[in-house]
């Protein structure tokens, strides 16, 4: 390993264990403790690419911004160097340490250590007992109070998870924002649109004529105007009822939060896309900076209709959240070993259920992460549709986003 780097590490760990010259205490015939430990250290060297890597992460982060100040987006290199950091095996460890169980004993002091660092609200929790949470995963998992979340009635979409709003707003020529000024392309976040080959989602049967019936033409039919729709722009290819805009909103979940995440609306779900991708954090500090974040994560897409036409929800996994959990998806496998060309997804398709999909009714859970992580919404909505969240602000899963009636 190249001498810069070693003095490098050995600089890091050094600031990291020992405290700042003012706060050392000596003291006549006593010995530092921190001292004696740092010369009981015994260095190897580590390949230089970790080093950068690192750095490359730590720079990432900094990337924090206040309202109406520009940050500069990593350059491709840090990027790639941050994708080549072990992150998808670093959140498998750790969702290995979650599960371990801990002595009784030593619960209380580890969950209230949790509860500070992250500002948890124990007091919103169905089970505040420390020690009845076995391990750091059942803690992180803590299910609510019922009447710790009442349902927003009067708007047509609630929010499904406690969280920070990052970003909302009108999506226009196929590209969306994940904060302010930093984008990603739908078609990307989505993948090609191969769920309108069948009935239920973006084609109506009665558009396909009185041959409706007859499977072969149905199929024939729709591939014919799936090419006719692909030449427009990509929300307008998703979209039921050309009229109507397409909207989005991302919601990111800091660790200290609720980790569960419910239905925003009564919807259909028909179908679910997998993209296992890479586990980059998805903190704001890293959105700001790392263009086509969402479209590089991995994450579960679960695409369906609402009353108005297209809703999409979508799970979007990261660093130490490989595991996303979804109830009524017992085959949804994720932070999986083995690698995968970017782009690689799996689908499922529940339009051969009896009910041509799964019903979700507002506020019924939906699924769970590990820790922190990111929910995205995108959905088809009158052009009357009006959010009622601000960007940066917190929100509580059952409160407001929006609505499109004219009564709400």
């Amino acid at each position: 390993m190249a001498p810069l780097a070693v003095q490098t590490c050995r600089l890091f760990v050094r600031q990291l264990i020992l405290p700042p010259a003012h706060c050392r205490f000596f003291t006549k015939g006593r010995t530092n403790p921190f001292g004696r430990y740092w010369k009981s250290l015994k260095w190897a060297s580590i390949p230089l690419s970790v080093g950068l890597a690192y750095i490359s992460y730590q720079q990432l982060g900094k990337g924090t911004t206040s309202e109406g100040k520009e940050t500069e987006l990593a350059k491709e290199w840090q990027v790639k160097v941050y994708k080549a950091l072990p992150l998808k095996a670093a959140s498998r460890l750790w969702g290995y340490v979650n599960s371990l169980e801990l002595p009784v004993w030593l619960r209380g002091p580890v969950y209230r250590t949790y509860i500070r660092m992250f500002g948890c609200n124990l007091e919103e929790a169905a089970v505040r007992d420390l020690e009845h949470y076995r391990n750091l995963g059942e803690f992180f998992r803590r299910r609510l109070r019922p009447d710790a979340r009442p349902l927003d009635c009067s708007h047509s979409l609630i929010s499904p998870s406690d969280g920070k709003i990052l970003h909302f707003g009108k999506i226009t020529s196929g590209v969306v924002e994940q904060v302010k000024g930093v984008t990603y392309p739908l078609k990307g976040f989505f993948g090609p649109p191969t769920w309108l080959l069948g009935e239920g989602i973006g084609l109506s049967m009665s558009s396909l004529g009185p041959n409706a019936n007859n499977s072969s033409v149905r199929r024939s039919t729709a591939l014919t105007a799936v090419d006719h729709k692909l030449d427009g722009d990509f929300e307008d290819i998703i979209k039921e009822n050309p009229d109507n805009d397409l909207y989005h909103c991302v919601i990111y979940l800091a660790p200290g939060d609720y980790h569960g995440f419910h239905s925003p609306a009564e919807w259909d779900v028909s179908y679910r896309r997998h993209f296992p991708g890479a586990l980059l954090s998805v903190s704001p500090g890293v959105a700001h900076r790392v263009s086509h974040l969402f479209n590089l994560n991995e994450r579960a897409v679960y695409i369906g209709h609402w009353p108005e036409g297209f809703f999409a929800m979508a799970a979007v996994g990261a660093t130490n959240v490989g595991s996303i959990k979804v109830y009524h998806d017992k085959s949804l496998e994720t932070n999986v070993q083995g690698k995968f060309n970017e782009g690689t997804y799996f689908d499922s398709d529940y339009r051969h259920m009896e009910l041509g999909g799964i019903p979700m009714k507002r506020g019924e859970q939906f699924g769970e992460f590990n820790l922190g992580s990111t929910i995205v919404i995108v959905f088809e909505a009158p052009k009357t549709f009006k959010f009622h969240v601000k960007n940066g602000q917190k929100i509580k899963y059952g409160e407001p986003i929006g609505c499109y009636k004219r009564d709400d």
